[in-house]
């Protein structure tokens, strides 16, 4: 009998350390996005969407997955152009658009941009996806500098702000957000305190959001993933954990972006369509209590 599940890479992984933000081509194993194995059916089918950190990790997965089920989609990422290339060409083979938006979406007029670009190109706006997000290690709070500090949270939680901000008046009813948190939110990791942070944040927010604007037809909800094989751990975290990443989930190893993308699916589609100022969690089996 074939196993009911792909038979992932487990650690230990080969020592492996990169510059923030990291680049998929330098990780090993080279993350699994859904290249091979994500089948689309048409549940997004004429739609359009915006995916910050789309270049690389969930946010690959997740454009890979809009892409083959119909949908046109922009990808918001911050420099890694090579990476971001590759994310356009899967689109493009799925018979989609594809649209590359560089810069740093810590700044409210780059957010504005981004959404306002969306619209031109595509006419409408379905789908936000706020999913990029920065992160770094520190042994102690005295090692966290106050611009660490802000630009965590203006990566993670102003920019989801503006986008939303800006994204609301140009969706109709039907429309979805859909916000990346973790499962930081509530089983923090001292050593990404501002990370976590923003993270228990990110829940709150998509709760509180979801109730705002439920009367415009427009639903809110997060996904919690718990630790996931991307270009930000071998570039945020230290060779012995990078080595052991995911080994403390009851399922032995760490998730692959792929294994994400059927949720953010489900919340972008008609399907979820009673579900709203929700939190899905995807961890390994680790609870988020």
């Amino acid at each position: 009998m074939p196993q009911p599940t792909p038979d992932f890479p487990k650690p230990p992984f080969p020592e492996q350390r990169q510059d923030i933000p990291g680049y998929t081509g330098k990780m090993t194993p080279r993350p699994d996005h859904g290249e091979e194995s994500y089948n689309g059916s048409g549940k997004l089918e004429g739609r359009a969407a915006i995916i910050t950190g789309g270049d690389s990790g969930i946010g690959r997965a997740a454009a890979i997955a809009f892409a083959r089920e119909g949908a046109d989609v922009l990808v918001s990422y911050l420099n890694e152009d090579e990476d971001a290339a590759e994310t356009a060409r899967w689109i493009e083979k799925a018979g989609r658009r594809a649209i590359l938006v560089p810069g740093d979406i810590k700044d409210e007029d780059h957010c504005k941009t981004i959404v306002e670009r969306a619209f031109s190109e595509f006419g409408r706006l379905d789908v936000l996806v706020n999913n990029a997000a920065h992160q770094a290690t520190f042994k102690a709070i005295e090692e966290i500098s106050s611009d660490e500090w802000d630009k965590t949270f203006r990566t993670n939680i102003y920019a989801m702000f503006y986008l939303c901000k800006a994204a609301i008046p140009r969706m109709k009813p039907g429309s979805t957000i859909i916000n990346t948190s973790s499962i930081n939110a509530t089983d923090p990791s001292p050593s990404l305190l501002a990370y976590a942070t923003t993270k228990g944040a990110i829940a709150n927010f998509t709760a509180g959001l979801a109730g705002l604007i439920a009367e415009k037809g427009i639903r809110v909800n997060a996904i919690a993933p718990g630790p996931i094989w991307t270009p930000l751990i071998p570039s945020t975290m230290p060779a012995e954990k990078v080595m052991n990443f995911g080994k403390n989930t009851p399922v032995g190893r760490p998730g692959q972006p792929a294994e994400l993308a059927a949720t953010f699916v489900l919340l972008a589609s008609p399907d979820s369509s009673y579900t709203t100022g929700a939190l899905y969690e995807i961890t390994g089996g680790r609870p988020m209590i």
